[in-house]
């Protein structure tokens, strides 16, 4: 009996030694496991990390030419780069040259060739007419490092080279996509929509904007932008509109004060087939009621003063126009949609009270750079929209939006666009003398004494009261240019955004 139990005790010699073996291979396995995967993971990491850095590179040329499509920008392309509209098979390259780079899109034996726009076209890169200018980091000329796209593409849109159908007839090489925001569907409903070309008088060009970027290591990434110009896309039929019904006017009784609608000496941008219409009314009104109105508010003998096109000078250049002929201007909802759109994209957005006055306007603004400015507060509190140039003979230039009550002194400037649209009141005051607005102004009330929208369809009584009893401003001058330099696109929308598959 006891040596079958020994034996059986000598049979079970090692089986300890194999269960270690065993879990060493368990664990050398689970090891291995783990490399592999922290392994992996590095390399997802890695590829994460180079192609996030590319994605963003393109990304950032997209916002630089973006950006620099518009006037206000400091590196401005220039409408000569950038001619409007941009004429079909024209290319803009915008060239960021890294140490060493040698880039070249339109060369197709170039690293960097531009091949998609010959999916995009079906012709060469080389076949178009191309201009090219530098990125502002070009060669690292900021001094520090800088975004790592390698060009940037800007044409104009077809359907072909968007591979859309606008028309659901095919892919069309011509004409040129542009993008309607105020387009009706067939029902008659707003439905903004892309459009072949110029179909109406707020339709915009689309451009395409598209970007390479590429890392060392070979990583690559196209991406592209349809972009459409944001305009207020006005036309003003008058040097003074006064865009309601009911209206009141009450001008200065004093010969040095002038309302024209024909065209101002210093202004050169005015011809007789210009860009907007002209000669315009001295005063313009939707009914002829507001006629009757506008002249008992002008002081005997001062007729001569207001002239433009129309009868003038005496009677008064005070009119009626078409309000089909104007569209932004026919109703309360047009008009808080026009505000909303500049609030929306203004340069400068400034909330406050009757304290609100040119101290409060950006000091960048000048003549070389006219700024869009919205003055606005709670639609509740109307008087958080009031606005005051008082005093000190200041100058604006650009567009200006006041929601509330614009009160001014005739030692006041603007050169622009004033659109007092909301409580649609301006006041003059007494204080200094001189000042002019030369540009358009256009005032309606689209809201009551409480800030609550009206009821529309027409907007209320719009007010102008000249109270300066001591000194008198120069007036009102229609002007091309400054309207010109003021309804500059206020952003370019992005209507679509897409990566291209290489």
């Amino acid at each position: 009996m006891t040596r079958n139990i020994q034996a059986r005790r000598h049979a079970e010699d090692g089986i300890a030694l194999l269960i270690a073996i065993f879990v060493l291979l368990l664990i050398s396995v689970v090891a291995i496991a783990l490399l592999v995967s922290s392994g992996t993971e590095t390399a997802l990491g890695k590829n994460y990390r180079m192609s996030s850095t590319v994605y963003y590179a393109a990304i950032a040329g997209l916002e630089e030419a973006r950006g620099r499509l518009l006037p206000k920008n400091p590196n401005y392309f220039g409408a000569s780069v950038v001619p409007t509209p941009f004429p079909l098979g024209q290319t803009l390259y915008v060239i960021n040259r890294g140490v060493g780079d040698n880039i070249v899109p339109w060369d197709s034996s170039n690293t960097y060739y531009d091949n998609e726009y010959q999916t995009e076209f079906g012709t060469s890169a080389s076949s178009a007419s191309w201009s090219s200018v530098h990125s502002v980091w070009d060669n690292d000329i900021q001094g520090i490092p800088g975004p790592i796209f390698k060009w940037v593409r800007i044409n104009a849109a077809t359907e072909q080279s968007l591979f859309i159908q606008v028309n659901s007839n095919g892919y069309s090489t011509s004409p040129a996509i542009y993008y309607d925001p105020a387009h009706l569907n067939t029902l008659g409903n707003p439905w903004p929509s892309l459009v072949l070309g110029q179909t109406s008088s707020t339709a915009v060009q689309a451009l395409e904007i598209t970007a390479l970027a590429a890392l060392p290591n070979g990583s690559q990434k196209i991406l592209q932008y349809l972009v459409a110009p944001v305009t207020v896309n006005l036309t003003f039929p008058a040097a003074l509109t006064l865009d309601g019904y009911s209206d009141v006017y009450g001008g200065p009784s004093h010969g040095f004060f002038q309302i024209q609608g024909n065209q101002d000496p210093s202004d050169g941008a005015c011809s007789p087939s210009g860009p907007v219409p002209y000669p315009v009314l001295a005063i313009g009104v939707p009914d002829n009621t507001d006629i009757n109105n506008v002249l008992s508010g002008i002081p005997g003998g001062q007729g001569p003063n207001y002239t433009g096109s129309g009868s003038a000078p005496n009677p008064p250049s005070v009119k009626t126009f078409n309000g089909s002929s104007y569209p932004n201007l026919q109703s309360v909802q047009s008009l808080n949609t026009l505000a909303q759109t500049i609030i929306q994209n203004a340069d400068a957005v400034i909330v406050g009270g009757s304290a609100v006055t040119q101290t409060s306007l950006p000091s960048a603004m000048s003549s070389t750079n006219p700024m869009t400015i919205a003055i606005q507060g709670d639609p509740t509190v109307p008087s958080q929209g009031n606005f005051s140039l008082t005093g000190g003979g200041f100058t604006g230039y650009g567009l200006l939006l006041v929601t509330g009550n614009f009160t001014y002194t005739p030692d006041s400037n603007w050169n622009g666009i004033i659109l007092v649209i909301g409580q649609g009141s301006v006041n003059t005051i007494s204080g200094g003398s001189g000042g002019a607005f030369n540009g358009a102004m256009l005032i309606a009330q689209t809201r009551d004494t409480s800030g609550n929208p009206l009821p529309g369809p027409n907007p209320g009584p719009a007010t102008f009261n000249d109270t300066a009893t001591s000194s008198v401003g120069r007036g009102y001058f229609y002007n091309c240019g400054w309207i010109q330099s003021s309804e500059a696109p206020l952003t370019y929308k992005v209507l679509s955004f897409h990566e291209i598959q290489q």
